[in-house]
């Protein structure tokens, strides 16, 4: 026969039953926490890049590339047209000045360089002629003149004689008008003859002046030809570093034409590039600072095309160690020029996660956790980037690309 379970019984299986529920539902949340903890992303600390927020100065300024250049580069062209006939230096010759580096044909210009000479030298003879010329031409109209003078005052004499017969009633008037006429008329010829004398001697002085101006010219001509032919002698114009030569021997080449280019390859620039957008922002004399790899160099913007060509402005960066160990000529450089100065300000490190001012995505440590956080960024140089709001003092950021992760919230740190 069957007893009635007791009451207490009853409770005390009940209690059991909803201790295993329990358990079971514990076990179960411990169990997909570990499954969840093991699913979540986790990196490692060492394998990432972080930044303190801190307060402090940053020296604005704006990127661009830049290749470093020879600090001296020129450029030798050929003076005349001609040919190649002989190569005496190759390219990466060290030369030094007035080292021969080719031979040009000169045949042809040295032909009418003496044809010019004889030029020169029949223009002096004719300008000496024609300065004896007028000296003989001078002489023969002053000997005239002395001539005519003398005649004058034998006039004049013969004149008085007359003038005083009369006056002692020896004389006739008619005599002395005919005498005192012609006095007057050796008056005017002579006055006629050194007229001509005073033309003839300003005339002579404007011929030879012309003859002697052209013959100047014709020497200035000849002086620059002489020039040409001595630059046609194909030489290093400094101490340096042959970068280029022609080295075809036989090719015809070309008044203006490239043969050489000689280089100091001991100094350097750099030849930067940046959009025009940030031509405002680029003068002379700003500070730069040139990035090759982990060295920074100082330096100033020298110059700026005033031109913007293909959406680009070009500028040149003097710098202040332009010996540099890393200094290599075609070298690919980072350039950052400063153009403004923002004082106690919040900002973190800059890294390859910050291309410009706008809202970004950045990852904050939060004890073992990494939280993505919104955040404002604004102006930056090369060392640093300003915070404009989402990060406050002391906070821990990532900046490391993070781009592989952009779809997660929160990441383990460990």
């Amino acid at each position: 026969m069957d007893r009635e379970i007791s009451k207490e019984v009853r409770r005390k299986e009940q209690r059991t039953q909803i201790f295993k529920i329990v358990a079971g539902l514990g076990g179960g949340i411990v169990i997909i926490a570990l499954l969840i903890s093991l699913l979540q992303t986790s990196l490692s600390r060492k394998d990432l890049q972080f930044s303190i927020v801190d307060k402090g100065l940053i020296e604005v300024s704006v990127s661009a590339s830049g290749k470093v250049i020879p600090a001296f580069e020129e450029i030798i062209n050929s003076p005349i047209n001609s040919r190649i006939v002989e190569i005496y230096k190759r390219g990466g010759d060290s030369v030094d000045v007035g080292t021969p580096i080719l031979k040009l044909d000169l045949q042809t210009a040295e032909t009418e360089y003496n044809k010019l000479l004889d030029e020169e030298q029949m223009k002096r003879l004719q300008l000496e002629q024609l300065r004896v010329s007028n000296r003989g031409k001078l002489s023969e109209m002053e000997m005239k003149l002395k001539v005519s003078r003398m005649e004058l005052n034998r006039k004049e004499v013969e004149l008085r004689n007359e003038q005083y017969l009369d006056s002692l009633g020896a004389g006739t008037t008619d005599k002395v008008r005919q005498v005192e006429l012609s006095y007057n008329v050796g008056q005017l010829q002579l006055n006629e003859d050194e007229q001509k004398y005073t033309n003839e001697q300003a005339l002579s002085e404007a011929e030879l002046k012309v003859k002697e101006l052209e013959l100047s010219i014709f020497r200035k001509e000849l002086a620059e030809m002489k020039r040409t032919l001595e630059d046609a002698q194909i030489r290093s114009p400094r101490k340096a570093i042959l970068t280029y030569v022609n080295n075809e021997v036989g090719a015809q080449v070309q008044q203006g034409n490239r043969v050489a280019i000689v280089s100091d390859l001991s100094h350097f620039k750099i030849e930067g590039e940046i959009a025009d957008t940030y031509g405002d922002r680029i003068a002379p004399g700003s500070k730069a600072v040139v990035k090759i790899g982990n060295d920074k160099l100082n330096g100033v913007v020298s110059d700026v095309t005033p031109l913007s060509k293909n959406g680009v402005i070009s500028f040149t960066v003097q710098l202040e160690e332009d010996n540099h160990r890393r200094l290599r000529s075609g070298l690919k450089t980072d350039v950052y020029v400063m153009n403004a100065i923002k004082d106690d300000v919040l900002r973190i490190s800059n890294s390859s996660y910050y291309i410009g001012k706008g809202e970004y995505e950045l990852f904050v440590v939060n004890d073992n956790q990494l939280i993505k956080r919104k955040v404002r960024l604004g102006d930056s140089n090369f060392e640093y980037v300003e915070v404009v709001e989402g990060l406050q003092q002391g906070d821990e950021v990532v900046v490391s690309d993070m781009n592989n992760y952009k779809e997660k919230n929160k990441l383990k740190l460990k």
